[in-house]
């Protein structure tokens, strides 16, 4: 899955270089081929996790690596309004390897091991992102962009086949969905505590991706982008080293109060953003939190939904967050737009609260009477 990630983490900033570059289009006809793939990634999630709790995780692998591979290989012969036509579905066909990871971990851990062990993934991520984007940039500086864009179309079917052939486990028994039972009706396990705990890791990365709009952009402002490298360098550092302390901890703090703390620590960072030296150390509280939220988001979603649409529920989180990351850019950036990159850090934070307490009031909302399938199991009404 580390693999997997790979590719994922360089298609944003090899497609935008592509379109500003050989097609000579804008930053924001860039963003708007982006954001159609991420819009598509997120329409798409919770039906591809569906669709692997209904048929398995080859069948899905493989059309999913097929579409990818094909779009990003067809890519660099495209003209602008195909691509931005055709990115949409190209989103909904991108395998769902984060979703994957999860379920695998879900499957393979126990529940007392699982916070560890999702910690480890969050790690595996921020890991992806030191070296990917960099890796990508490199590629496309040294080659040519259709050359780099139909090498990447093949790493994608790569670690895809890699995923089909290995075929790990996404759910307890031989993998078949008539082994776990009738699948539960969507109102019985889509509570409010479910809604609410998908919120609030949109709500995460709203912050994420505000914090790094703000930063850039206070980095720009001061004549110190040629560092903007070692600053977030060390903000993945920083995440990296919360998500140890959040795996190896017996305990730790619920998701709801790391998303807070994550974006009450983000609003004054703009009081510190010169030199670059002190933007980074006032960067490093926030970005502790990172990894143990992202983490602690998984392991509520797992406990809370049923083996048999875990699939299902895992897209549904890999849509809430994708949803946070396209709402949070435009908002942050028109705060910085219409006053200082100071004032986006603060947007970032108000805005990942917002979304937040959104999250916390469902939370609270009463769950359903049991399911009729859960309740035969004991009939007898001695259920804890």
């Amino acid at each position: 899955m580390f693999l997997a990630r790979l590719p994922m983490t360089m298609n944003g900033v090899l497609m935008t270089l592509y379109i500003v570059t050989v097609l000579g289009r804008g930053y924001g006809a860039a963003g708007l081929v982006g954001g159609c793939v991420t819009l598509g990634m997120a329409l798409g999630a919770p039906l591809l996790g569906r669709c692997f709790d209904r048929y398995g995780l080859r069948p899905v692998v493989a059309i999913c690596g097929v579409g990818t591979t094909v779009f990003w290989i067809a890519a660099p012969h495209l003209p602008f309004e195909a691509l931005a036509v055709v990115a949409v579905a190209a989103g909904m066909l991108s395998v769902p390897a984060g979703s994957l990871a999860r379920q695998v971990l879900a499957t393979l851990v126990p529940p007392e091991e699982r916070r560890a062990a999702y910690s480890l993934d969050t790690i595996s991520i921020e890991a992806t992102f030191m070296i990917g984007p960099a890796a990508g940039i490199a590629a496309i500086t040294a080659f040519s962009p259709t050359w780099t864009l139909t090498a990447l179309g093949v790493l994608f079917g790569g670690t895809a086949f890699l995923i089909w052939l290995v075929n790990p486990p996404i759910r307890e028994g031989a993998g078949k969905a008539e082994e776990l039972g009738p699948r539960p009706p969507l109102r019985s396990w889509l509570t409010g505590r479910l809604v609410g705990t998908l919120l609030i890791a949109g709500g995460a990365l709203f912050v994420l991706v505000g914090t790094e709009l703000a930063t850039l952009a206070a980095l720009r402002a001061n004549g110190e982008l040629g560092v903007t490298g070692v600053v977030i360098a060390v903000m993945c550092a920083a995440s990296i080293a919360g998500g140890i302390v959040h795996g190896v901890v017996k305990r730790s703090l619920p998701q709801g109060v790391l998303m807070l703390l994550l974006a009450l620590l983000v609003m004054p960072v703009g009081l510190a953003d010169h030199p670059w030296w002190l933007l980074m150390l006032a960067l490093i509280p926030t970005n502790l939190l990172c990894a143990p939220t992202l983490a602690a988001t998984t392991e509520t979603v797992t406990r809370i939904a049923p083996p048999q649409v875990r699939g299902e529920a895992m897209g549904l989180q890999d849509a809430f967050t994708r949803l946070g990351l396209a709402v949070g850019g435009p908002v942050v950036g028109f705060a910085i737009d219409h006053s200082n990159p100071e004032w986006g850090f603060v947007a970032a934070g108000l805005g990942g609260l917002v979304i937040a307490s959104a999250g916390l009031l469902h939370r609270r909302t009463p769950a359903p009477t049991p399911e009729p399938a859960l309740a035969t199991a004991t009939p007898h009404g001695d259920q804890p």
